[in-house]
């Protein structure tokens, strides 16, 4: 047996395990055979591990402190593919972003401040600067508070995650085609309209009409519909094809997973979320539903909000044709999500042609559920 020293958390709606980079072997290619054996994969099941049967409960993330000027701590996500013995390694995960923040603090990465630190975080998948603020109490994280976010029980200690110049997080450009709409050919003629746009990371989004779907769809209903899966992990892989991720479906789906995600909207509507509670049209500017990893996630991947929260302001994007353009003065975009409702923050500047995007930011809380040593048989 192998044992390693692990912090398992919950980040936002989603929940992994935290590792010192220094507690890790050097050689990098011994990292994912030690992180498929924590959580249990190949076995779909994941009994043998710490995983959680879901991407969003089936996280990697390895942390260190930066000697980069300005930044604090900089941290890399693997996302493990549940059944496969596969660690994707593409994409940031925004959740569990959120969970960088207080790990740094409680492990001692950065000077404290009280009442409030800032961490200064530099995600190495996307090379992108993010900046949480974490509440102290005690000379550490104040776990509790009255913070309450849609998905996740209770109350908890308010964190604030902005992601600092978010657009081209993978492919250099907000608009990685150049277009606000894009019409993908599927399955050689079926015609598809979709925004693709990379904010954090890069996501599709398509019109839930436009696959037959009433867009208030619940994640069991949508998983269990093959043809819609289908449907969308071939609008992905396209999208994945165009900006250069893949070279066919086949080859998208086998070594780009993650990257990009797809989603579809529909304008506000009334839904019962996934606890059983009436979620209001009148609560939301948009409905959304956003597929990670072949499933459809339980409540929204903070990533794809953000890509969701933009396109809600590009003049002619998916999202604009279904709801129209936000009303002046409104700056922030509220997401329903089979979990209930998300707020997001985005930061546009628009100088004629040119979209700035200085930062986008979101409410979250994080946990330490558990800290131990792991073991692994090889």
């Amino acid at each position: 047996m192998r044992k390693f020293k692990t912090v398992f958390m919950r980040g936002g709606t989603s929940k992994g395990c935290m590792f010192l980079k220094e507690d890790l072997p050097e050689n990098r290619e011994e990292w994912d055979s030690i992180f498929l054996q924590v959580m249990g994969d190949p076995d779909p099941k994941q009994i043998d591990g710490l995983g959680g049967n879901v991407s969003s409960n089936n996280k990697i993330v390895v942390v260190w402190k930066s000697e980069e000027p300005g930044v604090d701590v900089e941290y890399l996500v693997g996302q493990v593919i549940v059944g496969k013995s596969q660690v994707d390694y593409k994409s940031n995960c925004g959740n569990m972003t959120a969970a960088v923040g207080p790990f740094a603090v409680e492990e001692g990465l950065v000077d404290i401040v009280e009442p409030i630190t800032t961490v200064s975080l530099l995600n190495r998948n996307t090379n992108k600067h993010i900046n949480v603020t974490v509440p102290i109490q005690n000379g550490t994280f104040a776990q509790d508070g009255d913070c309450a976010i849609a998905g996740v029980d209770g109350t908890a200690a308010e964190l604030k995650v902005k992601f600092m110049n978010p657009g081209g997080a993978k492919t250099g450009k907000l608009l990685p085609t150049g277009n606000v709409i894009d019409t993908l050919e599927i399955d050689g003629y079926l015609k598809i309209q979709v925004t693709i746009l990379d904010v954090s990371n890069p996501m599709v989004i398509v019109r839930a009409e436009d696959l037959g779907l009433n867009g208030t769809e619940l994640p069991e209903e949508i998983n269990n519909n093959k043809e819609v899966s289908d449907l969308l992990e071939k609008i992905r892989g396209t999208a994945a094809c165009i900006m250069g991720f893949a070279k066919n479906l086949q080859d998208a789906e086998a070594n780009s997973p993650a990257v990009p995600k797809v989603g579809f909207i529909t304008a506000p509507k009334t839904f019962t979320d996934i606890s059983g509670e009436t979620v209001k049209a009148e609560n939301m500017e948009v409905c959304a539903r956003v597929i990670s990893v072949f499933k459809c996630h339980k409540a929204c991947p903070l990533t794809s909000a953000s890509a969701i929260a933009v396109a809600a302001f590009l003049e002619g994007s998916i999202i604009q044709k279904v709801v129209g353009a936000p009303k002046p003065g409104e700056e922030n975009v509220r997401i329903g999500h089979p979990s209930g409702v998300m707020t997001m923050c985005p930061e546009i500047i628009k100088n004629d042609e040119v979209i700035e995007l200085p930062s986008v930011a979101v409410q979250r809380t994080a946990r330490r559920i558990m800290e131990g040593t792991v073991y692994i048989r090889k």
